[in-house]
């Protein structure tokens, strides 16, 4: 017995600890009935800690031999790489190796604990030689990121302030996906090429332009972190800065303009295929977004000048690189890269009758005014211009200027032209009058003409007129217009209500999303009926008390105070 608690003490002295200074002291640990175990498990764990620091501190020194301290110690610790404990330091090694051995990257890549468990650094090396494995990577983040976008979409909320456009460039490229990318790839720039493959890949697939916009994004995000090993050699870099500044101001002004101008006429000869990412960058909805809007200002100015868009450099300008986003899947997909020509009766005859739209609302506005003897007996006009209607059916380009015309319209709540556009939306170049991002922002503006909503012939040009011509062939169209009841209508006749609802009725086989917002509205209309319906005029407060007749006395004055 006496030998075995011999040989005990002796494990103890050998395993243990070798300070002379705390053998005398370890006696007060078993006074305060601290295991052994808990005491030497805090100061491995401490110990482990202190090593970390110094092979951070190692790395980040100027020493020429450091890197190969560091791979001495990656020789040592590798063989205990499964053990919990010490795995962490070997980790720690790893991740600040600027070059891993290959043949420790590969047992790391082939045990999936470990790869699960190891710093991003490592796994951007073993990414880079492996395209697959980060494309399995990165393919749930892309999912993410168009799903996110297209929820925005069909947001509940409807409203012209906070709309899909509404928040900054910097606080969209803040979002979760963009950051997770940004730190897979750091400075690797073979990485950044293979994210951007997958974008050109994916958009020509699907034609969703949401990855236009992402492809800007991941760009700003590195720029904003100053990732110059990336942002130098993207050709794109100092044009999609400049763009996302207009972004940024919703405004593309003379100055900027003329910036863009050079970049897209600084593209050398053999260099032409930079012009397939310009174009993904101008395809981008925001950049668009920014582009119409400006030339919309644009048109407005000219027509407070008397002058024609042909004459107009910016216009001109604006338009180019308009026409340059909308044939990005066009340029990408045939592999011809070269600015598409704009077709000049844009310019010479759509703009010009879009422009007398305008003029014929101005001659009507300004004839309610005068007075009823000087008054023409002319209705408000109906009827559109021919190169109106056939430039939105035939042109892209023309039908993005007209769409967004008819929310600038709406905007200013003007219903008399609002009543006269929208019935041509029903046919327009590859039916854009019916995409998400359009019906997402008309249906913000109407908000501004509920009031309106309570007329019939109203009503009857917009849903008859125009929503309803597609709604059962376009699930989308039918969740919008939904949308928008769901905000309108208490707004809305009661009678067209009645027979809006037995038309939006679901089909059998369509989305959860859509029965949902069904099933909302019809929820609302129901207690809508049990609640007593608001007055049309609040009647005066009474409070009882009546005027009552006093007869003059002495002390009471009949003269006012």
């Amino acid at each position: 017995m006496a030998k075995v608690s011999l040989n005990s003490k002796n494990i103890k002295m050998e395993n243990g600890i070798l300070l002379p200074t705390l053998q005398s002291a370890l006696p007060f640990l078993d006074l305060h009935g601290t295991p052994r175990l808990e005491f030497h498990q805090s100061v491995f764990d401490e110990l482990r800690e202190k090593l970390m620091e110094r092979v951070a501190t190692i790395a980040e020194g100027k020493e020429e031999d450091r890197y190969t301290k560091l791979e001495e110690l990656l020789e040592k610790s590798f063989p205990l790489v499964k053990m919990t404990s010490i795995q962490p330091v070997v980790m720690q090694v790893l991740k600040h190796l600027p070059k891993v051995p290959e043949k420790k990257l590969k047992m790391v890549m082939s045990d999936k604990e470990l790869y699960k468990v190891c710093a991003v650094e490592v796994k951007r090396q073993i990414w880079q030689d492996n395209q697959a494995l980060f494309g399995d990577e990165v393919s749930p983040l892309l999912k993410q990121y168009i799903v996110e976008k297209e929820a925005a979409l069909f947001s509940s909320d409807l409203s012209i302030l906070h709309n899909f456009f509404s928040s900054s460039p910097k606080t969209r490229r803040q979002g979760e996906v963009v950051s997770k990318l940004t730190q897979m790839i750091g400075k690797n720039v073979k990485l950044y090429d293979m994210v951007l493959q997958f974008l050109r890949t994916l958009f020509l697939r699907t034609r969703n332009i949401h990855y236009c916009t992402l492809r800007a994004e991941l760009l700003m995000s590195l720029h904003d972190l100053d990732i110059s090993e990336i942002c130098s050699v993207d050709p794109c870099h100092k044009f999609t800065w400049c763009l996302d500044a207009c972004i940024r101001e919703k405004f593309v002004d003379g100055k900027r303009a003329r910036e863009l101008q050079g970049f897209l006429d600084g593209v050398k000869k053999g260099h032409e295929q930079v012009l397939g990412d310009l174009s993904m960058i101008l395809c981008d909805p925001f950049a668009c977004n920014t582009l119409v809007l400006s030339i919309i200002r644009n048109l407005q100015e000219l027509l407070s000048q008397d002058a024609l868009p042909r004459d107009s450099p910016d216009l001109l300008l604006l338009l180019r690189m308009l026409s340059l986003g909308q044939g990005a899947w066009d340029m990408i997909d045939s592999q011809v890269f070269k600015e598409p020509r704009l077709d000049l009766e844009v310019v010479t005859r759509f703009l010009p009758s879009m422009m007398s739209v305008v003029v014929d609302d101005h001659i009507f506005t300004v004839e309610q005014k005068l007075p009823n003897e000087e008054k023409s007996s002319q209705s408000y006009p109906t009827a559109l211009p021919d190169a109106f209607t056939r430039y939105l059916q035939n042109n892209r380009v023309a039908c993005e200027m007209g769409l967004y015309y008819v929310l600038h319209i709406a905007k200013l709540r003007n219903k008399n032209a609002l009543q006269r556009l929208l019935p041509a939306l029903v046919d327009t170049y590859n039916d854009m009058s019916f995409g998400d991002i359009f019906l997402h922002l008309l249906t913000g503006h109407l908000t501004l003409l509920s009031d309106e909503f309570g007329s019939e012939d109203f009503c009857s040009v917009v849903f008859d007129g125009f929503l309803l011509t597609s709604f059962s062939s376009k699930e989308n169209v039918h969740r919008h217009i939904l949308r928008m009841l769901l905000h309108l209508h208490h707004k809305v006749l009661p009678s067209y209500m009645e027979t809006l609802m037995k038309t939006l009725e679901p089909p059998k086989q369509c989305s959860e999303p859509l029965k949902d917002l069904h099933s909302q509205l019809t929820e609302k209309l129901e207690a809508q009926k049990k609640s007593p319906p608001p007055p049309d005029e609040a009647p005066a407060l009474d409070l009882g008390l009546h005027p009552v007749s006093v007869p003059p006395t002495p002390s009471t004055p009949t003269t006012p105070l």
